[in-house]
């Protein structure tokens, strides 16, 4: 809604709202884990519809070094002259192509928001954004039975091996798995799981990496033996994890790391990681109608 004496004029400063038409069941969710307020969550190829003037439908991504718009559609809703009172202008974008799911990051953020502008004569022009969310589904289940196994040695003085249960995992998911001491010689005090996260920004001519542990979770206090073995179960509903994400728009990719991290007597750290892929899984309490 705008409410303003004048468009072109020397009036008041027009006051612009904009409203993106919601429908029963869609869900919600923050932006960013800062975000006090929740945006509406779209699929790819649904509609967008809501209020505003000159309203633009855009989707772009911002890293340190470069802003890229790689969805621009724009629509006039209303042409030059004076506005005396309240109204509301409605707008649809039909049917669009959001290819890349929206993405919230420390060095990258791939966005979609509904800009309406307001050009004003002599004066400079009035706008206001409203975010949405945009998440893709997976498609496909293949190999999403497939276990990671690895090993961890150290000469003749530490040999171990664990075993996860899968290689991908939906973002509401349980880690299993099991880790196996075969040959314990040093005395190691702690061992740890982490889930690590990189984000890798594509540029010219080097590209720039951030590596973040997202949550570190104890799995043993204490000495092990030979031919002990400990389980793991670790939830991931609750993490606030992303998807995989792989070369998006040649900008950025997020990739996650499964990582065992064991200290010693003397606190020297031993690492070992397993790249694992990640995945938007819909369940029930998240299916969205879609308009066409």
């Amino acid at each position: 809604m705008i409410s303003a004496t004048r468009i072109f004029g020397i009036g008041h400063a027009p006051d612009i709202k904009v409203k993106i038409t919601d429908i029963p069941g869609r869900k919600r969710e923050q932006g960013t884990i800062t975000k006090l307020e929740t945006l509406p969550v779209f699929l790819d190829r649904e509609s967008v519809k809501g209020k505003g003037i000159k309203v633009e439908c855009i989707g772009h991504i911002t890293t340190k070094s470069q802003d890229l718009d790689f969805l621009h559609l724009s629509q006039e809703l209303a042409v030059p002259g004076e506005l005396e009172k309240n109204i509301s202008f409605e707008f649809a974008f039909i049917n669009v192509a959001k290819s890349f799911e929206s993405y919230y990051g420390n060095q990258v953020t791939l966005r979609y928001l509904i800009r309406v502008a307001l050009a004003r004569k002599h004066l400079s022009n009035i706008t206001q954004e409203a975010d949405i969310l945009v998440y893709h589904y997976a498609q496909s289940k293949e190999d999403l039975i497939k276990k990671l196994k690895m090993e961890v040695g150290l000469e003749d003085s530490l040999h171990i091996e664990f075993e996860y249960n899968k290689s991908k995992y939906d973002l509401r998911d349980v880690v299993v798995g099991k880790i196996f001491f075969r040959l314990v010689r040093i005395k190691i005090k702690l061992m740890e799981l982490w889930i690590v996260k990189r984000e890798t920004i594509e540029s010219t001519p080097n590209a720039f990496n951030e590596s973040e542990a997202l949550i570190k979770y104890e799995i043993m206090d204490g000495e092990p033996f030979r031919g002990e073995f400990i389980p793991i179960r670790l939830f991931l509903g609750g993490l606030r994890l992303t998807p995989t994400f792989r070369d998006i728009n040649k900008k950025f990719s997020v990739i996650y790391y499964l990582s065992l991290v064991l200290y010693d007597e003397r606190n020297m750290g031993y690492y070992k990681q397993q790249e694992i892929v990640l995945y938007r899984r819909q369940v029930d309490d998240e299916l969205v109608d879609t308009i066409y």
